[in-house]
């Protein structure tokens, strides 16, 4: 069969290759690979920036945006031969931290996690997967041509939970969410904050293209405007950070309502500076009872409230957020950015 490798640690060492085909162990499921998406960290691995090989292999199957059609399945798992599903990517370290001995692996302390397809396990993007029952969550049949967007659903999924956890300190009804970027992190979690039934806005630099009819047909406000202009009107309640960059980072801190929940979900490049009166962050975020919280990856739990989430959604709309659908055998495609791209997605 064929699959998409990398060599991590080397420049554009993407190509797709001819692999064994899985064999599955005791507890896995055989699935038919369908599609798999591509996102920054995909992008980071290619460039050479990131990634880590399975032991004694000098090469890594990527991929950990999964979708795939079940094969063969082990009796009792749950599943059976048809189901769609996606993979989780995360796995718990070998001698569990106490996050992860209670599954929550998205918050491992100390770092010796696995990743399909980035950290010393081979991802998903191949014509045929094999994954553990208890990884694999399932996902309504009317999902075919957009589950692969579960992944990232399941990080804003987690996002929109540590919101409400952190704001459950006290009393919290919030009714204005501010999503910083609209790519497909920031339209999935301005999603799930209209499906909250909260007033949405989402910011980005574009003005043309598809991202504006996206937001809009969500029944949320798209804003292309100074950023402080935005933060300063809008007042949200809670702030989605999707984009890592230095001045909607700083806004969101410092621009919210009175006990306002801050989540960041975009990670920042090292290296550009700016000069920031910390003493005035400080002052706003004490006085004004603020939150501040980091997020990333997902566990389980996430995973199914994401799945509950695109079943809910409007398919045609999620359909629209997949700009570009690039074939197996021209993967390397899918990694030349496109002026309108919004989701890139390799049918395999």
């Amino acid at each position: 069969m064929r699959a998409l490798t990398v060599r991590p640690g080397e420049k554009d060492s993407v190509e797709v290759r001819e692999v064994l085909d899985p064999v599955p162990a005791s507890g896995e499921l055989l699935v038919q690979g369908l599609a798999v998406g591509v996102c920054g960290t995909d992008k980071e691995i290619v460039r050479g920036e990131y990634g880590w090989v399975p032991a004694g292999r000098e090469w890594l199957v990527l991929g950990h945006e999964s979708l795939g059609r079940v094969r063969q399945a082990p009796p009792g798992s749950g599943f059976s031969a048809g189901d769609l599903v996606a993979g989780v990517v995360r796995r718990p370290d070998p001698e569990p931290c106490g996050a992860c001995a209670h599954g929550e692996f998205d918050m491992c302390r100390n770092g010796r996690y696995t990743e399909r397809g980035i950290k010393e396990i081979d991802g998903y993007g191949a014509q045929a997967w094999c994954v553990e029952a208890d990884y694999a969550v399932k996902l309504s049949p009317h999902l075919e041509h957009v589950g692969v967007l579960m992944e990232p659903t399941t990080v804003v999924a987690k996002a929109w939970e540590q919101v409400e956890r952190v704001g459950a300190r006290s009393w919290f009804e919030p009714r204005r969410a501010l999503v910083m970027g609209a790519g497909p992190i920031g339209l999935l979690a301005a999603l799930l904050g209209t499906q909250r039934g909260l007033e949405v806005h989402v910011l980005d630099r574009v003005t043309e293209g598809p991202k504006p009819a996206l937001v809009r047909d969500l029944g949320a406000t798209y804003h292309a405007e100074d950023v402080e202009q935005v933060v300063s009107a809008v007042c949200p309640d809670v702030v989605i950070e999707a984009t890592g960059a230095n001045e909607p980072v700083l806004a969101s801190l410092t621009g919210t309502a009175p006990y306002g929940v801050v989540c960041l979900t975009g990670v920042s490049p090292a290296g550009r500076r700016m000069t920031v009166d910390a003493g005035a962050i400080n002052r706003e975020i004490v006085l004004q009872n603020d939150a501040v919280v980091g997020s990333v990856n997902a566990n389980l739990r996430h995973y199914r409230q994401a799945a509950d989430a695109l079943a809910k959604a409007d398919r045609p709309w999620l359909e629209r957020m997949i700009t570009r659908r690039v074939p197996l055998e021209r993967a390397t495609e899918a990694f030349l950015p496109q002026p309108d791209d919004v989701k890139v997605v390799i049918q395999l």
